[in-house]
């Protein structure tokens, strides 16, 4: 942990002061909606004014933020196309040449980037589609793999460990991933839960949401759905301002966009840039790619960077632009956009025989004499109270002035002689349960609002029961009737699975929003994971109801109310791990389609091999582990022992032996008769009225003498809880949201 020690006296009273004073900075904060509301009628007055002014006594200066980065180079291995030759060995050659080009290719995304910016300015990375703009935000925002990027990045002069960023930052992506039956002021509500401590009341995080509203102008639009293809909602500049609202609620110190501005308008382009201002004006660094800025954009942002197939080809201001190209030979027209102007000419040399090389060079060139003319000197914080503060130390101080970094905490320690403040960051913002609570919440929300949904899975549940029921109509105790009802089980428990594919598209909807959320520590996988089985698991038990009493009593199923009661929780169980094998799979296919033929086929396979259609003591051995692993298996055997239990219930007697065979087709004298001989020939008196096969032979027959029914129940329900821990960690796994 980070501590500030004071040297002196006055230090002290002074830190002291900050710390006492966070409780009063951060409600002033809050309070203070209605000053924030003059920027909907076009006060350009800073949300966080009160935070960061400069106070006579010195208290509430603000704490200076300087992000630089050097050097940062990141190549890629470039796949060799398949072909034909490569499919063959080749000899081993001293030819340069040939030894070059056998070997993996690599492609430069960054060469060498470098550059700086501070608190209250907004740096844009510009340059054509594939030149590097979107590698570097991921650069300096952490989300390439360790060891793959070179170079660093520094936060006032220290390096940026992972766990850090996280907290004092934000990633905005390029699309706006929002959930669409959530209203504007939930939406951002549920952020502060997620994303705000615990330990800050519920009325104060509401303020918080209400003067982020107004802080993105959104005001009007507090009260309606995001909305999506099938519901009108609010306008795209209205989404990406949300979007954006959702990662800044903490009020990150860092904030990095993905081409805020991609898909809207001019008017809504320049109100989101605008937002970005203000926000930086707050005291946070905010670094953006853009692909053309409009003059009116370009009037609000204060460095440029561009860049052309990952190298730097300017860096500045942008009012050093005209200059930089008139020295290079390339005045640019007034009258003109600056930063179009300077696009063309970079596409125009990147089509070129030497390509921008001369454009590189001269930046080179051009940044060394500014320096050596000392009119750009390196970032430095601004003279503040406390010149020498590590990192940590700022940071907590920069907390204690009323920044609302997720979870962390300026914790004073006062003494005799000594006065120190203590930096904790906790990795998450609130515990486990409370995640939890908070996920299940929004779930079941944005769930309620379309009805439509479970309406359509109830509504296909009850249909195929009431197929099944008319179709296997009160069965007998016949031959026949077995076999019916060996069919009617067979269809019945793998509809369960089948009816549970409509599970697949929920994940693979929210997965973007589950990357963005938890890539920031929002909240833990395992909390999603849970919450994900706990919404799910009461439209179950409506499912299995449903279906349970359509069929029960009109297939004319045995065993009570007791059997009834087995029957309801073996379709539960089967529900439950149908619903778990989907929802892991989800986690696991990239798309919709691709996971439908997936789910079709593997559940197909689990109903060759549950018993049905192949007895299990005649299955090859080669193949007898996919029936054990065959999810209908369970489900069926367990419904067979539920029908054929009672050993003293009777399912064949006398000439209905003859059934299900060529002579079944013979008039009943002379089956007497033959069951007469059959009985001479055996020694053993057999009647019309003598019981020939009970349930427990059926059992036998079928091969269901391994496991008792609650066996199977339970590992069904086991193989539920299997999936959700295999979906668990194909979150942990597969969401790293880092590049390689």
């Amino acid at each position: 942990m980070a501590r500030i020690v004071a040297a002196n006296d006055d230090d002290s009273m002074e830190l002291n002061a900050i710390s006492s004073m966070h409780d009063s900075t951060l409600g002033q904060l809050l309070k203070n909606v209605s000053d924030v509301r003059k920027m909907a009628i076009g006060d350009e007055t800073p949300v966080h004014e009160s935070l960061h002014q400069d106070y006579d006594d010195g208290y509430m200066r603000t704490v200076p933020f300087v992000l630089s980065f050097d050097n940062l180079t990141y190549n890629v291995s470039v796949r060799r196309k398949l072909e034909f030759r490569n499919l063959f060995p080749r000899r081993r050659t001293e030819d340069p040449e040939i030894a070059q080009t056998a070997r993996p290719k690599t492609k430069t995304l960054l060469n060498n980037i470098s550059g700086e910016t501070r608190d209250g300015e907004i740096m844009a990375v510009l340059g054509a589609s594939g030149s590097g703009k979107s590698t570097l935000i991921d650069a300096l925002a952490n989300r390439i793999a360790k060891g793959s990027l070179k170079g660093t990045v520094k936060l006032n002069g220290e390096t940026l460990h992972s766990r850090m960023l996280k907290v004092i930052s934000a990633y905005v992506m390029q699309d706006d991933l929002l959930f669409p039956m959530l209203t504007v002021e939930e939406t951002l509500m549920f952020a502060a839960e997620f994303r705000l401590p615990r330990s800050l009341p519920k009325s104060k995080k509401m303020l918080r949401v209400q003067a982020l509203i107004d802080q993105l102008g959104i005001r009007n639009a507090a009260k309606t759905i995001i909305g999506d293809e099938g519901h009108r909602g609010i306008s795209g500049g209205e989404r990406r301002r949300v979007s954006i609202g959702i990662d800044i609620i903490h009020d990150p110190i860092l904030l990095f966009l993905d081409e805020p501005t991609s898909g809207l308008d001019s008017t809504s382009a320049f109100m989101v840039v605008k937002v970005l201002k203000r926000i930086a004006q707050s005291g946070s660094i905010v670094i953006m790619s853009i692909h053309q800025p409009s003059h009116r954009v370009l009037g609000l942002l204060d460095r440029l960077i561009f860049l052309s197939r990952g190298h730097t080809v300017y860096s500045g201001s942008p009012a050093s632009l005209p200059r930089f190209f008139t020295e290079f030979g390339n005045p640019i027209p007034e009258n003109e956009n600056r930063t179009e102007f300077a696009l063309d000419l970079i596409r125009e040399l990147e089509g070129s025989a030497g390509g921008t090389r001369g454009l590189v060079e001269f930046n080179k060139k051009w940044q060394e004499m500014k320096k050596q003319n000392n009119r750009q000197p390196p970032l430095t914080p601004p003279s503040s109270p406390y010149p020498n503060l590590t990192l940590k130390e700022a940071i907590a101080a920069s907390i204690s002035r009323g920044k609302l970094v997720s979870g962390g905490e300026s914790v004073a320690h006062g003494g005799t002689t000594t006065n120190t403040t203590t930096l904790a960051v906790p990795a998450f913002a609130n515990p486990m349960w409370i995640e939890i609570k908070t996920l299940s919440k929004r779930s079941m929300l944005n769930s309620r609002r379309q009805p439509e949904i479970f309406g359509i899975r109830i509504a296909s549940v009850v249909i195929t029961g009431f197929i099944l029921a008319t179709v296997f109509w009160r069965l007998d105790n016949s031959p026949k009737g077995v076999q019916e009802r060996l069919g009617f089980f067979a269809f019945a428990m793998s509809t369960m699975f089948y009816t549970c594919a409509d599970a697949l598209p929920v994940f693979l909807q929210e997965r973007y929003i589950f990357m963005r959320e938890t890539a920031y520590n929002a909240y833990r996988r395992s909390s999603y994971v849970l919450s994900h089985a706990i919404v799910s698991f009461p439209s179950l038990i409506f499912l299995s109801v449903a279906f349970a009493a359509t069929t029960y009593w009109a297939v004319g199923l045995d065993g009570g109310p007791m059997g009834l009661l087995f029957y309801c929780l073996i379709i539960l169980a089967s529900f439950w791990s149908g619903s778990s094998f989907v929802t892991f799979l989800s986690g696991v296919v990239p798309s919709v389609m691709l996971g439908y033929t997936i789910v079709v086929a593997i559940l197909a396979y689990f109903l060759l091999f549950s018993g049905f259609f192949i007895n299990r003591n005649r299955i090859p051995d080669y193949w007898i582990w996919f029936h054990y692993m065959s999810l209908v298996k369970y489900p069926y055997e367990a419904v067979l022992q539920n029908e054929f239990s009672d050993a003293t219930k009777c399912f064949v007697r006398g000439v209905q032996i003859f059934d299900n065979t060529p002579l079944g087709e013979l008039p009943e004298v002379m089956k007497l008769r033959l069951l007469g001989t059959v009985s001479k020939s055996l020694g053993v008196t057999i009647s019309s009225s003598t019981c020939l096969t009970t349930g427990s032979d059926i059992l036998t027959k079928q091969g269901v003498v391994q496991l008792s029914k609650w066996n199977c129940l339970f590992i069904t329900v086991a193989f539920g809880f299997f999936f959700r821990i295999l979906f668990y960690f194909t979150l942990l796994l597969g969401s790293k949201n880092k590049r390689r």
